[in-house]
C-alpha cells in the first residue's frame, strides 16, 4: 500500500445546516473575514465584523453585547490621536480625521448589526489569540491598540475558565432571545507571531480547551470548525502560507472553505451557489477584444444566467454584476 504522505482532516457533517434563508454573523480574526467574504460574495445572508477585526475573546464578548444593546457610542466613547479618531473598541478600519465621520460609521453599521442579529439564528466565531491588553489608565480592555505606544497597556493571556465563565454569560443571553441559536468556534490558524512560537502555541492551547469546554456545557447550540487544524495537520506546509509565512495563503483559505461549505451548507444552497460563482467568474473574466461577438455573446448568456437565478430567488441582488456587465453592450 502506498502512504498518503500526509494527515487529511475529516470533517464530519454538522447536525444542522446553513443556506440562503440563514442570516449568519461572522464575528473575530481576520480569518473570520476570509470566509465571511467569500460567503457574502456568494451573495449569501452574512453579515462579516461590524465593528472590524477582532482577535481575544474577551472583546469578542464585548463586541456581541454591544451589538445586542444597541447603545449608540458618543464623543465620549473615542480617543484622538495623531491626527485621528478611533474607538478602543473598533478595528482601525472606523478611525477617521473627522469625529463626527467616525462615530456615523460606528453607529451606523451598529444599527444595522442590531437589526441583522434578531434574525440570524447561526454565529459563527474566530479566536485569534487568548492575549487582551488592557489600558493601564483604567483597565479597559480594547480590541485595538491603534498603534498607541505599548507602554500605555497592560497585558496578560486569558485563563480557559476566564473565557468560559465570560462566554457561557453570553451564549445565556443569545438563547434567552434566540432558543435555536447556534455558535460555531473555530480557532484562526494565523500564527500570532508577536508571542513567539512557544506563547503562540499556549494561547492557541487555551483558545481550544475553552472552547471545548463550552461544547460540552452547551452540546445542542455550541460547536467546533476544526480551521486551525485543517491548516497545521492537513496542509502543513509553508506552501499553503502568505509571504508573510504567517497567514494562510489564498490556496489554503480555499482549501478550508470547501471544508465548511461541504460540512454546513445545504446542498441546495452549493448547487445555487455554483450557479453564483459562474457569475461571479464571467464579471471577473478579463476580454482580450471587448468589442468582438463572440464577447458580446458571453456577455448576453451570463445576464440570461442571472435572470434565471433571480427568477428562482427574488431576494438575491445582482445590481452590480448587471451593470458591469451591461457595460460591454
Amino acid at each position: 500500500m502506498i502512504p498518503a504522505f500526509r494527515t487529511e482532516v475529516d470533517v464530519q457533517p454538522f447536525p444542522f445546516d446553513i443556506s440562503y434563508k440563514t442570516p449568519i454573523i461572522f464575528c473575530g480574526s481576520c480569518f473570520t473575514e476570509n470566509i465571511g467574504r467569500i460567503m457574502v460574495e456568494r451573495k449569501m445572508p452574512a453579515l462579516v465584523n461590524p465593528f472590524g477585526v477582532v482577535y481575544n475573546p474577551l472583546s469578542v464578548k464585548l463586541v456581541i453585547e454591544r451589538i445586542i444593546q444597541a447603545t449608540p457610542l458618543t464623543e465620549s466613547d473615542l480617543r484622538f490621536r495623531d491626527g485621528l479618531w478611533y474607538s478602543y473598541l473598533h478595528h482601525s478600519s472606523y478611525s477617521s480625521s473627522d469625529k463626527n465621520k467616525c462615530l456615523a460609521m460606528i453607529n451606523y453599521d451598529l444599527s444595522h448589526a442590531n437589526k441583522f442579529i434578531k434574525s440570524a439564528n447561526c454565529l459563527l466565531v474566530t479566536f485569534g489569540t487568548a492575549r487582551v491588553y488592557y489600558l493601564k489608565e483604567n483597565n479597559q480592555p480594547v480590541t485595538n491598540c491603534h498603534k498607541v505606544p505599548s507602554k500605555e497597556f497592560n497585558n496578560n493571556l486569558m485563563s480557559v475558565e476566564e473565557i468560559v465563565t465570560s462566554w457561557s454569560e453570553l451564549i445565556d443571553l443569545l438563547l434567552s432571545q434566540t432558543p435555536c441559536s447556534k455558535i460555531v468556534f473555530t480557532i484562526s490558524p494565523v500564527r500570532h507571531w508577536k508571542d513567539g512560537a512557544v506563547g503562540n502555541q499556549q494561547s492557541k492551547s487555551i483558545l481550544n480547551v475553552a472552547i471545548h469546554k463550552l461544547i460540552l456545557k452547551y452540546p445542542d447550540n455550541a460547536f467546533y470548525f476544526p480551521s486551525y487544524e485543517i491548516l497545521m495537520d492537513d496542509l502543513r506546509d509553508y506552501r499553503y502560507y502568505a509571504d508573510d509565512m504567517l497567514h494562510p495563503s489564498k490556496v489554503a483559505v480555499e482549501y478550508i472553505w470547501e471544508k465548511f461549505k461541504k460540512s454546513l451548507i445545504e446542498s441546495k444552497s452549493i448547487t445555487l451557489m455554483e450557479e453564483i460563482e459562474k457569475v461571479i467568474s464571467a464579471v471577473n473574466h478579463k476580454p482580450f477584444n471587448p468589442n468582438i461577438p463572440e464577447h458580446r455573446a458571453f456577455v448576453a448568456n451570463t445576464l440570461e444566467l442571472i435572470k434565471k437565478i433571480k427568477k428562482k430567488n427574488s431576494s438575491l441582488n445582482f445590481t452590480e454584476e448587471e451593470n458591469t456587465l451591461l457595460g460591454f453592450l
